[in-house]
């Protein structure tokens, strides 16, 4: 629930393009976490932790797209009423879908958390259905809250209101989201 990408594409496609696809994205980074999953089930993540240079290029990976997703916000003009009633058609669901998946599978955060939970809270004997079910759950609860958010700012009051200057609200996703490149490259850096 905490901002980082997810959120900041989850709000910016919302209000741009309603909750339908906002939902669709929510999806996508639902099915991203069983990514995180899959490699912590099969223990990729000890060699993540292990092999620093693995992990570094993650780092450098992520934040190469969320640069580009960011300046795909900036870029975004303002919406003129019509072709709001006509944007959702502009970004097909299954587009929709797989931002939302790219945007968690590249997830440092996610990763660093995925790491943490399966090489430390959750200890080693416990049986791999039920690690799978801790993650499906987490996989199903994020969805849910990814499309609760979608819901509340794709709504057409709050939608209208941040589409009259939606443009603005766009490069503020843009550019929060390359402030996390940054902050993921000086991690880079540091390392």
């Amino acid at each position: 629930m905490s901002p980082g990408p997810d959120f900041a594409v989850v709000s910016r496609y919302s209000v741009r393009y309603g909750i339908r696809l906002g939902c669709f994205i929510a999806i996508g980074i639902g099915a991203g976490i069983l990514v995180h999953i899959a490699y912590s089930l099969l223990g990729v993540a000890l060699v993540i932790h292990r092999t620093p240079w693995l992990y570094q290029t993650l780092l450098v990976a992520a934040s190469g797209y969320f640069i580009w997703l960011g300046w795909q916000a900036m870029r975004s003009p303002p919406v003129r009423q019509e072709i709001d009633s006509q944007g959702a058609e502009l970004l097909a669901p299954a587009k929709a879908f797989t931002l939302g998946f790219i945007t968690n599978a590249l997830n440092p955060k996610a990763t660093l958390f995925f790491l943490a939970l399966f090489t430390s809270v959750i200890a080693p004997q416990t049986p791999t259905i039920i690690k799978a079910g801790y993650g499906l759950y987490m996989a199903l609860a994020t969805m849910a809250w990814f499309s609760l958010l979608s819901v509340l700012l794709g709504n057409s009051l709050i939608r209208n209101a941040l589409l009259a200057k939606g443009y603005w609200f766009d490069r503020v996703m843009g550019a929060f989201l390359w402030l996390l490149a940054a902050h993921l490259l000086w991690q880079w850096w540091q390392s």
